[in-house]
């Protein structure tokens, strides 16, 4: 459920997939932005936007291992714009960017806008995300970039291996962290491996704009580039000159007054969302065969989603029909349940199996985690998901 207004009376929605957050002080503050907004006629790359690329650039900077100190930030229309500027600003078209298999469809569809072909690329059981194996298998004389997704919010290990993989080979490293808001890896946040990373505010996501999505680059140039391609490639706001082959990838007013407020709640919200996690992690570890995601020694996960995999053989619909139907319990979606190399758009690109997406992709689920969930929809999840995996499982 994606409203924040109170439940219909007579109607009793269980614990639901995902739940935006804002509450009233939140809302009455947007409103009055809103409003002073609509007088003065600035409705897009105007001031709220660019408080909200300065306060974004605050949240995820302040670590020792970050390339150029305070990142910078270009807000952008959407995270599959953002990845696409990203990418393009790598000067990829032509060649070939190294995606896994077991993302969104976005993380595609922004290669081939960028004007690249993807190849894909097997993943890491324990993280769901590329490992300097997987990444060694699918590099070709063709290949211009790697996409990392930090899947769940988690940040692989292996992060800095497959940052020296790229660099020696004079390849781009580019994030996706659609997942990722305010998520670290031995201290250093999202946003500060590659050469750029794209961020997505899509509703349920950690922090929201409503729609949008943000570019946070380590050097001041890649990110003057991005904000050329975002306004119809200008080389200024104000003129009829054109440079770049950009597109109306700009970030409204509206959006970005939301995605500043929202911003100042993700400390909290992911706070929460990470004791969620661990009253799961602790209550489920007696299931036999029921995994979740470990967060590895150094990982600190935002707690996007919740993965746990599902023992072989469990039927995964039934698991998920039964947590609804008969415990009011609905589990978000997938992460995701067809691999990439076996969606019918992209079959041209397909290439060869790749066993542990695949596996992966049909064997897990994500249990819900909001950044305001009560203790009472913590016990009803876990009520459910033991009673459910007992009765589907035999456990």
């Amino acid at each position: 459920m994606l409203g924040v207004g109170p439940t219909p009376r007579g109607i009793r929605l269980g614990v639901q997939a995902a739940r935006v957050v804002f509450p009233a002080a939140d809302r009455a503050e947007i409103a009055a932005a809103a409003d002073e907004i609509l007088r003065s006629g600035m409705l897009t790359l105007g001031p709220y936007t660019r408080q909200f690329e300065a306060a974004f650039s605050a949240a995820h900077s302040g670590s020792p291992g970050h390339v150029a100190g305070t990142p910078h930030a270009v807000a952008v229309s959407s995270g599959t714009a953002a990845l696409e500027i990203a990418l393009r600003c790598a000067g990829v078209t032509g060649r070939d960017v190294i995606v896994p298999a077991n993302t969104f469809y976005a993380t595609a569809a922004a290669v081939l806008g960028a004007g690249a072909s993807p190849v894909f690329a097997d993943i890491d059981p324990a993280t769901f995300a590329l490992s300097p194996e997987t990444l060694n298998a699918a590099l070709t004389t063709r290949t211009a970039a790697v996409v990392l997704v930090h899947i769940g919010g988690l940040i692989t290990p292996d992060v800095d291996a497959l940052r020296r993989i790229c660099a020696e080979r004079e390849i781009a490293l580019v994030e996706d962290a659609a997942h990722a808001h305010g998520a670290t890896w031995a201290g250093r946040f999202a946003g500060s491996f590659g050469s750029a990373a794209a961020f997505s505010f899509y509703p349920t996501k950690v922090v929201t704009s409503g729609e949008g999505g943000m570019i946070v680059a380590t050097s001041r140039e890649l990110a003057d580039e991005a904000r050329i391609y975002r306004d119809q490639g200008k080389g200024s706001f104000g003129a009829n000159h054109h440079v770049r082959r950009g597109y109306a990838w700009r970030m409204s007013e509206l959006n970005a007054v939301t995605g500043l407020v929202h911003l100042r709640r993700m400390t909290g919200s992911i706070e929460r969302r990470r004791e969620v996690a661990a009253r799961y992690g602790a209550a489920l570890a007696g299931l036999p065969g029921f995994e979740p995601l470990p967060e590895p020694t150094g990982c600190r996960s935002n707690f996007y989603k919740y993965i746990a995999v599902l023992p072989p053989g469990c039927d995964r619909a039934r698991f998920k029909k039964e947590l609804a139907d008969l415990h009011e319990v609905r589990l978000a979606g997938e992460v995701y349940d067809v691999p990439l190399h076996q969606q019918p758009v992209l079959a041209q690109f397909a290439g060869p199996a790749l066993p542990v997406a695949e596996e992966m992709c049909a064997r897990h689920v994500c249990l819900p985690v909001h950044s305001d969930m009560t203790d009472d929809e913590v016990e009803q999840v876990l009520a459910a998901v033991t009673a459910v995996y007992g009765a589907t499982t035999g456990a």
